[in-house]
């Protein structure tokens, strides 16, 4: 990941809107719903929309070809050299354990892994990348303009971080795996962990299975 104070003030502009975007399924008092816990804290929130990307066979692929089945969503970039490889080997290694213990359920999930980085990110280097955490994680890039639309409609912030005349780059972004259901709504934040909070691993493998076990039916 790129310098962490850009990482924070991503992060800091993007939980204000997710807020916004999730203010539908408050009470009038401001307060959560009753029925929160057994919905997902994602619920009636306005994130995903149609989109059409390259994936890395570099087949065409859309939105709605993953629909009917669940969908693991984390946006990032394969040069990124700590936070993103960290968190699909975490979120991947608690997907294989789920596929042991209830493979019917996941089945019915398709992992994806989307570029903020198509530049370099070509289909040939995502073949490679996504191969490396799971069979089953889907790769996808796009245009420039592709990509910015996606983020965008995914509630996803980016900056690339490119010193003058340098030829190498890192890329900040917001960290928001997100949980959308068989409809193509979203379900919830998956766990990953809080570089804020040393003492508690909120990311941990066992605790994404556990998260998968809730909410995939």
């Amino acid at each position: 990941m790129a310098d962490d104070t850009m990482n924070k003030a991503l992060i800091s502009l993007a939980l204000p809107l997710l807020a916004l975007l999730m203010a539908c399924n408050m009470g009038a008092g401001g307060n959560a719903s009753s029925g929160e816990s057994e919905q997902g804290n994602l619920v009636g929130a306005r994130i995903g929309a149609p989109f059409t990307l390259t994936d890395q066979d570099g087949k065409t692929v859309h939105w709605d070809d993953y629909k009917g089945q669940y969908r693991i969503v984390y946006f990032g970039y394969t040069y990124c050299p700590d936070v993103c490889p960290v968190d699909l080997q975490r979120i991947m290694q608690a997907f294989s354990a789920f596929e042991k213990a209830a493979p019917a359920r996941a089945a019915k999930v398709q992992p994806i892994f989307i570029s903020v980085d198509p530049k370099r990110d070509t289909p040939a280097v995502l073949k490679t990348y996504v191969a490396a955490f799971h069979p089953r994680l889907v790769g996808l890039t796009g245009t420039t303009d592709q990509i910015a639309k996606v983020a965008k409609d995914f509630v996803v912030l980016y900056n690339a971080e490119k010193p003058e005349g340098a030829s190498e780059y890192l890329v900040s972004h917001s960290r928001t795996p997100y949980l959308f259901g068989p409809d193509g709504k979203p379900i919830a934040l998956v766990p990953v962990d809080d570089p804020g909070t040393p003492d508690v691993d909120e990311g941990a493998p066992d605790i994404v299975r556990t998260f998968l076990e809730k909410w995939v039916k």
